[in-house]
């Protein structure tokens, strides 16, 4: 199916929220505790806020909410600058690093997923937010349960990452494949559903293991219908910024969803 000119020649993943660490909860801590270690209170909420984006990005992006930047400056008697991001995102990495082993199981599916791409010709990438020396100690533990993709592009590696879509063209490369309507992204961000989009992809939302609804696997398995619903519709709401051209719950869900791409492709339509 590679070598079809028409079909479907890859699946490019997203990794925390989307196959790996369910609700995306490995960087949350570590950002509320590197604030608070400058004397200024952010709450997980605030944390999510620009999940996405690569870590510096992140932690810039946090100092420019209204309540942080109010705090911070009151605590500093400045904005927070570049070099003051800088410092920051050289303490968050090792304490992300430190964090990544207690979130590092595969969401459900993955590995049957894997295996069905793989029968199908397809092949795997994956792009992410976090830096190499993150992707250093969470690749191989995501290895070790099933989920080894065929290429990775971190924060850094382009001159400009997320939504930029210059990470996905890296990935095009690695890859070997082309045009980019024959390229799915799937993702659990708006900044990396955009970056799929920018690229011309095909871009597909998660939204019950993602950054949006913001739990553990346990915890969602725990939570009344109801609020299970509740929380979908609220993310729903917030990945619809990114125009995603499908929306599932879990990469679980994935296969029907290429398959009517596939329609789609031979019907001679593109993405968006």
């Amino acid at each position: 199916m590679v070598g079809n000119e028409v079909g479907l020649a890859a699946v490019v993943f997203d990794w925390a929220g989307t196959v790996v660490d369910f609700g995306s909860l490995a960087p949350m801590g570590a950002f509320v505790e590197l604030f608070a270690s400058e004397g200024v209170h952010i709450t997980i909420e605030d944390a999510r806020v620009p999940m996405g984006l690569p870590k510096w990005q992140h932690i810039q992006a946090l100092g420019r909410l209204p309540r942080v930047a109010a705090a911070w400056q009151a605590r500093h008697g400045g904005a927070l600058t570049d070099a003051d991001v800088d410092r920051l995102y050289e303490r968050f990495t090792p304490m992300n690093m430190a964090a990544v082993p207690r979130h590092a199981t595969l969401v459900e599916g993955v590995p049957a997923l894997v295996q069905a791409l793989r029968t199908r010709g397809l092949k795997i990438g994956s792009t992410t937010g976090y830096n190499r020396e993150i992707m250093a100690v969470l690749a191989p533990l995501a290895a070790e349960q099933g989920f080894e993709p065929d290429n990775l592009v971190c924060a850094g590696d382009v001159s400009q990452n997320r939504p930029a879509p210059l990470g996905m063209y890296r990935t095009f490369i690695d890859l070997g494949v082309w045009p980019a309507r024959r390229v799915v992204k799937v993702d659990d961000t708006v900044p990396g559903l955009m970056e799929g989009r920018a690229a011309g992809c095909w871009t597909v939302a998660i939204t019950d293991s993602g950054n949006e609804t913001g739990v553990s696997a346990a915890d969602w398995q725990a939570m009344p219908q109801a609020e299970q619903e509740d929380r979908r519709r609220g993310a729903m709401r917030r990945l619809a910024a990114a125009s995603p051209d499908y929306t599932i719950r879990t990469v679980a869900d994935l296969l029907p969803v290429l398959d009517a791409i596939e329609r789609r492709l031979v019907a001679g339509e593109s993405p968006h």
